[in-house]
């Protein structure tokens, strides 16, 4: 291993490698040669058929700079002009498109794998595509991952060190001109954010679609809460055909529970380093990327970076024929430099969701939050559970158990005159746990229709029944529910140097228990919202002993609150407890 940080990761043995050509797709069984894919070949039953003849050349040795060997497959047009490419970096498997465990996952989220050729690494780009229109696509198995020596760490230093050197080693290939581009969803997402921050001399541009940036905050500790669960479920990605070890996060969680850590501080990118044009994807329903995705588009140092906010999830939107044209007329202009106007695209792209069918989407600003959002204080009623734009005088208080139905209180709003939410809702609670001396606060801002029904939408094209089972409490990530948050309250303090009044962050360097009647401020950020509700329909927000949403993919299980006991809100007089919301004027 090449970095310091090395020292202080826990390991695990990695999982091992099947290679026997199904497992993780059919052409996994490790071969180190080049060929042509004729056009018309189909990779597997299901699969696109290709349009054109594509070069592919099979496991090819990458030398790092610590003499560890990696193993990439390129796929290239037929042709002798040198060409940029497009870089796909992940643990996922570089042969896995065909992989079973992939093929289930669309068909079960209703896209279906006809859209793709089977070359396409999961969460990557299609070669098929791309080759066709005059770039290579790069598939890495990264350190550690089946063929590739080394053992694998997750997030961090080394595979932004082990990024850099594939990008200068592609530069120096003689079909490369030079240039490079990463893309990709989710981890080939936020593996941008710190490859791109070292600023490898040959990265020309980058395409996070919706990845989170802090191992610690958008991960592990949500809201300082620890979960486990998803970790997990991204380790059985770590396979070995060599035997190796993988960096395991649920040990390190153990070992290092606080933020300032040096294993955690690794894990946290640092946009402000890349100065590269970035073209960021986000959209306000995933509850894993959500957060890091905003807070990386505020923080990157390019002057040319354009955001687009969707109104769907984050693989229908990478993959819609009109979008994949769009990217490329963002690549086709930094990496082939064509002169097509992608410069006088519109900085920001947001949406507006409705629900019911009336979404608003690609609606240009200069910023996000337009400039003409203003925010609001809604202070709790605690009488009528209603929010209302001046303060009780006097402190009411409101209790929920924890652990009996329904463990929540909620406030409503209902709206006069037609309103729309655009840019960060926080809220600020002043609370008290009777009987323990910590509390896990769940909040949910949810949108009622005029019949009081709550509203939600699938961001995935199947609404089947399975959907609606694993939707309905779960799997958060495929149905929009509206803007959330968390905090553990010993974990309440704000980072001063970070913080402002329209974005809390936390500091999460200090466990601060609850003394018995100890009253505190509990400020919780809440994630991005883009909202309409017309008149009558109301603003719900509910605050919870427990995660209403649910985990954020099928079959795996949410956080696991910390509370006992009964939780009471104090609501008015010197406790000014309420909700800020982002209004659009005129």
């Amino acid at each position: 291993m090449t970095v310091e940080i090395t020292k202080d990761m826990q390991f695990s043995p990695s999982f091992p490698y099947i290679d026997n050509g199904i497992e993780h797709g059919v052409l996994s069984p490790f071969e180190s040669k080049e060929l042509i894919l004729k056009q018309g070949t189909q990779i597997a039953p299901g699969f696109k058929p290709l349009e054109a003849d594509i070069r592919m050349l099979k496991d090819v040795p990458v030398m790092l700079r610590d003499g560890v060997k990696i193993y990439t497959d390129v796929y290239l047009p037929v042709s002798n002009e040198p060409v940029p490419a497009l870089i796909a970096w992940s643990p996922y498997g570089k042969s896995a498109g065909t992989a079973p465990r992939y093929k289930n996952l669309f068909n079960m989220l209703g896209i279906g794998n006809a859209w793709n050729s089977g070359l396409t690494k999961f969460e990557a780009p299609d070669p098929a595509y791309w080759t066709q229109h005059g770039y290579a696509v790069v598939n890495p198995d990264m350190r550690g991952i089946a063929h590739s020596e080394g053992n694998t760490t997750m997030l961090g230093s080394q595979e932004a060190e082990d990024g850099y050197d594939l990008i200068e080693w592609i530069a120096q290939q003689n079909w490369s001109n030079g240039k490079t581009a990463l893309t990709g969803t989710s981890y080939l997402a936020f593996s941008q954010w710190y490859i791109a921050a070292t600023m490898p001399p040959h990265l020309t541009v980058i395409n996070p679609t919706e990845g989170l940036a802090d191992g610690y905050r958008d991960l592990a500790f949500i809201g300082g809460i620890p979960d486990k669960n998803f970790i997990e479920r991204l380790a059985v990605n770590h396979v070995s055909a060599l035997c190796a070890k993988r960096e395991d996060l649920t040990k390190e969680m153990d070992a290092a529970p606080l933020a300032n850590a040096a294993i955690w501080k690794d894990k946290v990118a640092d946009p402000s380093k890349i100065k590269i044009p970035a073209f960021v994807i986000a959209s306000y329903s995933n509850t894993l990327h959500t957060m890091g995705t905003f807070r990386s588009w505020r923080a990157l140092g390019s002057k040319k970076k354009w955001l687009r906010i969707h109104d769907r999830q984050e693989w229908p939107y990478y993959y819609d024929k009109a979008n994949v044209e769009e990217l490329r007329r963002f690549f086709d202009y930094y990496l082939l430099d064509k002169a097509n106007g992608w410069e006088t695209t519109p900085k920001v792209r947001y949406s507006l969701i409705g629900f019911q069918g009336n979404n608003q989407t690609d609606i240009p600003a200069e910023s996000f939050p337009p400039k003409q959002v203003t925010n609001q204080k809604f202070y709790l009623n605690p009488l009528t559970r209603t929010l209302q734009l001046k303060p009780e005088a006097s402190d009411i208080p409101v209790k929920y158990l924890t652990n009996t139905v329904p463990g929540r209180t909620s406030f409503q709003l209902t709206f006069d005159t037609a309103t729309t939410l655009v840019g960060y809702p926080k809220i600020k609670l002043f609370m008290e746990a009777a009987d323990y001396d910590d509390m896990d606060v769940f909040v949910w801002l949810q949108k009622l229709d005029k019949f009081g029904n709550v509203l939600s939408e699938f961001v995935v094209p199947n609404h089947g029944a399975a959907l609606q089972d694993f939707t309905q409490e779960g799997a958060s990530a495929l149905r929009y529910k509206g803007a959330w948050g968390r905090l553990r309250a010993s974990m309440r303090h704000l980072d001063a140097a970070e913080s402002t009044d329209e974005l809390p962050a936390y500091s999460f360097d200090r466990i601060e228990k609850l003394a018995k009647n100890e009253i505190v401020a509990l400020d919780i950020i809440l994630s991005p919202i883009g909202l309409t509700y017309q008149a009558g329909e109301t603003l719900r927000v509910m605050i919870s002993s427990k995660n209403e949403l649910g985990s954020v993919m099928p079959g795996t299980p949410g956080a696991t609150p910390d509370n006992q006991g009964t939780h009471i809100l104090h609501t008015g007089g010197q406790y000014l407890s309420y909700l800020q919301l982002p209004i659009m004027g005129d």
